[in-house]
């Protein structure tokens, strides 16, 4: 037996276990806050929730550093992943997820550039925590669910810290390949006063695909430079009374001296870079500074069974995109250009829960408010305004209720009430030439701008039910409201006032059903879910002008997950999951393009410690077709429908525990699949700049150090 075949052996054996949440030890409660805003067991959460814990990152982290890939492989319903630095049309169930950290919004809604997913170092995230479908907890942008990165907390100890250093360089062909990863942590408490502190600096060499190539510069990883400054300090008043403050800085910018050899889906030819000797057209692309602060006030007790919390909070970020001749303008003298989405929120939360008891019910209230200001644009590096300025002031109300009654039933109702106004000038739309093709060319329009007020209440219940300690299954309902994206919409304006475009809110319908069941070293969980929206938003493509413009229209949604996790025995575990996900518009009956819904998805594991110091992994991951369109009349195929045929990657890691010394490896696409990414695949934008084959074998091997 070869070694692709041995691999694939072991990863069919472990295709009845599952990866959805790190559940190795149900003996320790699984709790989250992300959900309802206060600690709370995830057994009494009626929804599908995801939690990757602590081990699992340091896990992931010895393959790849790319918060992307370790979320594709470990949350059932998030699309595949695509060995770049942009999460466009990475959707969860179809619908786009608020990226948070601790609670901090880092998705930008109002221009959503497919960026919020790599704003800092996966070394000081304790755990992430992934709850699907729309809340009532939370406002616009997560209709779709929420990404909560929930930060490192300080040692115990007065003082602890740790330090690594790592290279990553291609198996394929070594040249040029190699970089250097250091990172370092320390923490601690004294008295009242505790404190977290991390650095990190990861300088990428090139990176080459299962060919030998370099990848395509289009959101590219090939010598990128990201770094990640994250403090932490908290200070205790009183026994129930305590303060927080935590910044966290991130950069990661691509400035390659290559140039793309573009290549075509249509044609079939693969897109690669090439050493040149000249500078780059444009600016670095990446997030030039990704900036956020937090003030945080917990009283536990401000009553005597209400606990307060406080957050006021900023983020400040500038994300660079890649050079691109589609927004040129000959007449005016411009043969390309460079976008950048520039956007900036402060935000004030008021959070109140309160314990209510009898003799057979117990009772939560949480509720609050939310304010929040969030202004964002798209201009080009040049001068030129693409997205104008959109200033967005939101007020809301909420109040979620969860009832428990008996210990096995689980009850919760919530209701937010949200009030948005939104403010925008007047403005030009751009004259932009298709590859710099004077025929084809969009008109400017001049748009008569205004303040644009939304109102809705929203509603989610939920229902669990524990029939005995082996099975619990749940039910649940939930609205949310999405105003996301409007920069699309703005800068792609066929009309002279704002009020005749299609800017009004959409309200996303979520139903869900599901089981979860745990036996001894055994736990599943299945869910069925459905999502509709009355104004959806997709895009197609203007031959006339070469613009993509959006769509709005009735979409529908639905798709099915199942995950299972199996403790074989003290030494050795196994686990898998997969996804299912389906859409329409609902007004012409047509499926929805990759944008928008992705490919099937299974993921296998297997985890293995022969030594109380030393554990191996495999990972088995394996996105599945979707061939749902029909090309054009001259054979091609346009915009994001595409067909997306299957492929296959294995990832191997270890490590090796030695006193205060960690040594550890890992192998990305062990068998050097020659593949494409389900997103290469589908897209066509960008005059094939997303046609980049994917990541081949690449290792990544380093040391870490505790104190």
């Amino acid at each position: 037996m070869n070694m692709r075949s041995l691999a694939l052996a072991v990863a069919a054996v472990t295709c009845a276990a599952a990866q959805a949440q790190e559940t190795g030890n149900r003996d320790i409660e699984q709790v989250i806050v992300t959900g309802s805003r206060f600690v709370e067991s995830i057994d009494e959460v009626p929804v599908s929730v995801t939690v990757i814990d602590r081990a699992t990152i340091e896990r992931q982290l010895q393959v790849s550093a790319e918060l992307q890939n370790l979320l594709a492989i470990q949350v059932p319903g998030l699309a595949p992943g695509n060995s770049s630095t942009s999460n466009f049309g990475t959707t969860l169930r179809g619908r786009a997820p608020l990226v948070m950290i601790d609670g901090v919004p880092q998705s930008t809604p109002l221009r959503n550039g497919g960026l919020g997913m790599r704003t800092l170092d996966p070394d000081v995230i304790e755990r992430i925590e992934v709850v699907k479908g729309a809340t009532s907890i939370y406002g616009n942008g997560a209709a779709g669910g929420i990404i909560n990165y929930i930060t490192r907390s300080a040692a115990d100890s007065e003082f602890a810290g740790q330090a690594s250093v790592s290279s990553r360089f291609s198996a394929v062909k070594f040249e040029d390949s190699a970089g250097l990863r250091t990172q370092g942590s320390i923490s601690g408490t004294r008295d009242q006063f505790s404190f977290v502190a991390s650095a990190s600096r990861d300088e990428r060499g090139v990176e080459r695909d299962g060919e030998g190539d370099i990848m395509g510069t289009l959101y590219g990883l090939s010598e990128s430079v990201t770094q990640n400054f994250f403090t932490k300090l908290g200070y205790r008043l009183d026994e129930g009374k305590s303060l927080q403050l935590t910044y966290n800085y991130f950069e990661g910018q691509q400035n390659a001296d290559l140039v793309d050899v573009l290549g075509s889906v249509n044609e079939g030819t693969k897109t690669y870079a090439v050493p040149v000797s000249e500078d780059s057209p444009g600016d670095p692309q990446g997030p030039r500074g990704n900036h956020n602060l937090m003030l945080r006030y917990v009283d536990d007790s401000l009553t005597d069974n209400t606990q307060m919390t406080v957050d006021a909070y900023g983020q400040k970020i500038e994300n660079v995109f890649f050079f691109s001749v589609d927004l040129a303008n000959p007449e005016e003298g411009y043969d390309g250009g460079q976008s950048m989405i520039k956007s900036e929120k402060k935000g004030l939360r008021f959070n109140f829960n309160t314990q209510l008891g009898w003799e057979h019910l117990d009772g939560t209230l949480t509720y609050g408010l939310d304010a929040l200001n969030d202004v964002t644009s798209q201009p080009l590096l040049d001068g030129r305004i693409w997205v104008p300025e959109m200033d967005m002031e939101s007020l809301a109300g909420y109040l979620q209720t969860k009832w428990i009654l008996d210990n096995d039933w689980v009850f919760k109702a919530g209701v937010r009430q949200e009030n948005i106004d939104l403010r925008v000038d007047d403005y030009r739309t751009l004259k932009l030439c298709r590859g710099a093709n004077t025929d084809t060319c969009s008109v400017p329009m001049d748009v008569k701008g205004d303040t644009l007020s939304y109102e809705a209440t929203t509603y989610n219940l939920a229902l669990r039910y524990h029939i005995n300690d082996h099975f619990s299954p749940f039910a649940n309902y939930s609205q949310g409201t999405d105003i996301s994206d409007m920069g699309g919409l703005l800068r792609a304006a066929t009309v002279n006032d704002i009020a005749l475009i299609q800017t009004e809110a959409s309200i996303i319908d979520n139903y869900e059903i599901g089981l979860d069941s745990h036996f001894d070293g055994f736990d599943f969980t299945i869910a069925a879910y459905k999502s509709t929206s009355e104004l959806g938003t997709s895009n197609r493509l203007n031959p006339a002008t070469g613009v993509y413009e959006p769509v709005r229209a009735p979409h529908k949604i639905w798709g099915y997950e199942a995950a299972l996790d199996y403790r074989i025995s003290d030494s050795l575990s196994a686990g898998a999951n997969y996804s299912w996900v389906e859409g329409k518009n609902e007004d012409t009956d047509e499926y929805l393009d990759a944008r928008i819904i992705s490919p099937p998805k299974f993921v296998a594991h297997l985890d293995w410690r022969p030594l109380d110091n030393a554990s191996l992994a495999l990972t088995y991951y394996r996105v599945g077709d979707r061939k749902r369109f029909e090309p054009d009349g001259n054979g091609d195929w346009s915009g994001s429908f595409a067909p997306v045929s299957a492929y296959d990657v294995v990832n191997l890691s270890g490590n090796y525990q030695k006193d205060n010394w960690r040594f550890f490896a890992g192998i990305e696409n062990l068998l050097n699949e020659a593949y494409f990414s389900a997103r290469a695949q589908a897209f066509t934008y960008s005059n094939g700049g997303y046609h980049s084959m994917g990541l081949g074998t690449t290792v990544n091997a380093g040391v870490n150090y505790t104190f």
